[in-house]
């Protein structure tokens, strides 16, 4: 069975402190507000959701007690719709989008709604504070490392210097200062309260970004086991890493038959698992994987949507790849935007359909990955309205 998309929405993110645009809103509240869009603008009643379900990563506090299931309370959707909360972390986002769409391919569902929530104003990193950080009792290539060593670690072992990683940084930067004055970049992002734009985007050149120093060595003292005495080039500065960030994203999905004027259709959805300590690797190999499966290429995408989990992942998409980067993340991308983690892929494929809209593309493609070795990738097909 074909699943299409009935179209997909975002929150604006918002800055991961105690003042930031978002930081009085509850994780459900970003949620059920979504819900409320996406009804308005699809005319698909919320009673005809068989299913939802959220990605999130920090599953403590005002994350905890089953976020999903406290969003279909707080949005009011019927007691037999079916809700999971999952954690894929960083990948979050989509892996509920593609296991919701699989469960329609299945009959399990004819309408879900999936995405993701982050508070990370709430909720900061690591805040689950979970024995594996620190397990020392796995052999230590299997041990956690911070996705930000595993960055770094990636940068040396891949040889991507530090002007390559500035350059990537202030193109984001540049591009999504832009996307603040494209109605069609932003016509799926939803206003909350008194915050309407990616609040943690400030601009940036190449003047700026070179006189940063590195910020992230003193961390590796505390990994020195999972890291293995490997010599390490310190190169990453703030803005080669995207900032914490609130945010949510939501698409309502379903077959042909409920879904009467789709957005777009999704072609194929791959996830991977990969080496803990080369874990930014893994959104490679699930983007490789859905090409295959959908019988396509990079030439055939007319926009894409590749989360940049640190410079080092897009200078390596950059380099690696036959790609046109005039293709890719047209409005800027992670690190001038922020990363709310369980909801960036949700985000992105919000992101992609407006993209999409705005160049009359067909193709389409969204590719995340994060920290331990996971990575997950969509291919969607825009259906012209």
């Amino acid at each position: 069975m074909e699943v299409y998309i009935a179209d997909a929405v975002r929150t604006p993110r918002g800055a991961a402190k105690p003042e930031g645009g978002l930081a009085t809103q509850t994780p459900h509240g970003l949620g059920a507000a979504l819900v409320d869009a996406l009804e308005q603008r699809t005319g698909i009643a919320r009673d005809k959701v068989d299913r939802l379900s959220l990605g999130c990563v920090g599953q403590i506090g005002s994350q905890g007690g089953h976020v999903a299931m406290v969003t279909k309370i707080a949005a009011g959707l019927p007691e037999r719709t079916v809700t999971h909360t999952l954690n894929n972390f960083c990948v979050s986002g989509l892996t509920a989008i593609g296991e919701s769409a699989a469960a329609i391919a299945a009959g399990q569902a004819d309408v879900a709604l999936a995405g993701g929530v982050e508070m990370m104003s709430q909720v900061p990193f690591m805040a689950d504070k979970a024995d594996y950080y620190r397990a020392r009792e796995f052999p230590p290539r299997d041990q956690y490392i911070p996705v930000v060593l595993a960055a770094e670690r990636l940068a040396t072992k891949e040889g991507i210097d530090r002007e390559t990683m500035d350059r990537a940084a202030v193109r984001s930067q540049q591009l999504s200062v832009g996307a603040e004055d494209d109605a069609t970049l932003k016509a799926s992002r939803i206003k909350i309260g008194s915050l309407d734009r990616d609040e943690v985007v400030r601009g940036l050149d190449m003047e700026k970004a070179g006189g940063l120093k590195p910020a992230f060595e003193k961390m590796s003292e505390h990994y020195a086991e999972p890291l293995e005495g490997e010599e390490i080039d310190y190169r990453m500065t703030v803005a080669h890493a995207p900032p914490m960030a609130d945010g949510a994203g939501l698409a309502l999905i379903g077959s042909k038959e409920q879904i009467a004027n789709p957005r777009a259709k999704i072609v194929a959805f791959a996830e991977s698992g990969g080496d803990v300590r080369d874990s930014l690797l893994a959104g490679f190999t699930a983007m490789e994987t859905a090409l295959e499966r959908a019988g396509l290429s990079l030439a055939d995408m007319d926009r894409i949507e590749f989360m940049e989990a640190f410079a080092v992942t897009i200078a390596k998409l950059e380099r690696d790849y036959d790609v046109d980067m005039e293709k890719v993340n047209v409005g800027g991308g992670h690190m001038a935007k922020g990363h709310p983690m369980g909801a960036t892929g949700a985000i992105l494929l919000s992101t992609l359909l407006d993209a999409l809209d705005g160049c009359e593309g067909r193709y389409g493609l969204v590719v995340t990955t994060g920290a331990q070795g996971v990575g997950s990738a969509m291919i969607v097909e825009r259906i012209a309205g």
